[in-house]
Order: C-alpha cells, then structure tokens, then sequence
C-alpha cells in the first residue's frame, strides 16, 4: 500500500481539492481509501488532555466519596 499525505482545501461544494501533483500519482478508476485529519483548536486539545488526566487518576474506590453527605 502507498500512501500519500498532503495538506488539502474542502471546496464549497464539499469536494476535497487534491494538489495536482498528487493527483497525477494517483490511479484513475480505482478505490482508494482516504483518512480525514482535521486540526483541533489548542482550547479544545487541552480541555481533552485535561479531562483524560483527572479521569486516568480516578479509581473505583473513590466513588464513595461520591455519597458524603456534609
């Protein structure tokens, strides 16, 4: 299998607009198989690195502390 990354544009039509360069190596009429790698905002990544940290260090044994009334 070969794979190919480049950086590509979502025409409005919702097309992905694949370079030229990249596109002459690519075989007519066969199946391909493309994975779509979208960019997350920096706010978004560290709000999921920061739930995935406090969830990682939750045990089950901490869920009674869940029913302490004050």
């Amino acid at each position: 299998m070969q794979a190919y990354e480049f950086t590509a544009v979502i025409t409005p039509e919702g097309k992905v607009d694949i370079p030229a360069a990249v596109s002459a190596k690519l075989p007519i009429g066969r199946p391909v198989r493309l994975i779509v790698l979208i960019a997350e905002d920096d706010d978004t990544a560290w709000q999921r690195l920061t739930a995935e940290q406090f969830f990682a260090g939750y045990a089950e044994a901490d869920a009674a502390y869940d029913e302490v009334v004050v």
